[in-house]
């Protein structure tokens, strides 16, 4: 008996050696996760989202290129499926071709998983016949998802339903797939990280506008949760970016708009409610702006600061009398 045991565990031993010597094992991390990516038909914008219980996993997972595609490449990860799908992508290959393409050159394969969507909607998505269960992936219109080391064998058809049966802009259908996965049983030991990006169907050469969205929580609890209020904040200071813009053209007008429009977002913001009052400041509106200053003046006395700076450059058109009633609002 006591040889017997000897025996298996030299078996164990040799198998497990052999395992870790194969490069797609050591060299590649396991990130086994859910993840989506999808294209809007009607704005041409495209889009990956992955939740896991893995650090950072959006620095390794997801990928995207305004005018190209999104890739996402994970389960044992070869990064390199993310930069050579989309160089591939540009050289004219279709979604399809590309993954035949990494697939087949990669020893690998069998324990792999990779997403690819183009500018023109045609999507495909491997899963390696040893990727841990339950893993698989579903391919629908303009859009694919899969999973691997899930609770159970759920998620992906979870996902699918809720994003066909979704409505809105690209990022929120990418919250609510992610959601369902989730609340189908999600990743067997837990959450950690995820991430969103979006890019736009045609580029622009300009890398900062063409990046629509890119948004990720590296390690946390509650990801998805923090991940959809990043959103949803992203959201808010879209409109904060729309009033500066508008305040550097000096339409004041469209600037308390936007402003308006953020703070109601997120009233409890300092930020928001402080430009929101600048503005009806400039648009001659100073008793209305007062009650905003003093609850902004009563969170942090620093404001007072920059408010008296705003108005040597023409930021704040006020007379000294003026700003004084502002300042010692809080007093």
């Amino acid at each position: 008996m006591r040889n017997m045991v000897i025996y298996i565990f030299i078996l164990i031993a040799v198998f497990t050696d052999f395992i870790f010597s194969q490069n797609f094992y050591t060299e590649n991390p396991l990130v086994s996760t859910y993840s989506i990516v999808a294209r809007d038909p009607e704005t041409g914008e495209m889009g990956v989202a992955v939740q896991s219980h893995w650090f950072s996993v959006g620095s390794i997972v997801s990928w995207g290129e305004a005018g190209v595609g999104v890739v996402a490449t994970q389960s044992f990860v070869n990064p390199a499926f993310g930069p050579d799908g989309l160089e591939l992508l540009k050289s004219g290959m279709t979604a399809s071709e590309v993954v035949d393409k990494l697939i087949s050159e990669d020893e690998g394969r069998d324990v792999r998983q990779l997403a690819i969507i183009d500018v023109n909607g045609n999507v495909k998505s491997y899963t390696g016949k040893n990727c841990i269960p339950g893993a698989g992936n579903i391919v629908g219109e303009n859009y694919s998802v899969q999973a691997n080391l899930m609770l159970n064998d759920k998620v992906p058809g979870a996902m699918s339903k809720a994003f066909e049966k979704s409505t809105g802009p690209l990022a929120e259908r990418l919250m609510t797939a992610l959601f369902a996965a989730e609340e189908a049983g999600g990743d067997i030991r837990g959450k950690q990280s995820a991430a969103i990006l979006v890019v736009k169907g045609r580029s622009t050469g300009q890398v900062w506008s063409d990046r629509l969205i890119d948004l990720r929580v590296e390690d946390d609890p509650y990801p998805l949760d923090k991940l959809d209020r990043l959103l949803k904040i992203h959201r808010a200071y879209n409109h904060m970016n729309a009033g500066d813009l508008a305040v550097e053209h000096g339409d004041m007008e469209l600037a308390m708009k936007e402003y308006s429009a953020a703070e109601k977002m997120f009233p409890e913001n300092e930020e928001m409610k402080f430009w929101h009052a600048t503005t009806l400041v400039n648009n001659g509106d100073l008793e209305g702006a007062l009650p905003l200053f003093k609850e902004v003046f009563s969170k942090n006395q620093n404001w007072k600061i920059l408010t008296s700076r705003l108005v040597p450059i023409g930021l704040l058109n006020v007379n000294s009398e003026e700003l004084q009633k502002i300042l010692s609002v809080s007093e």
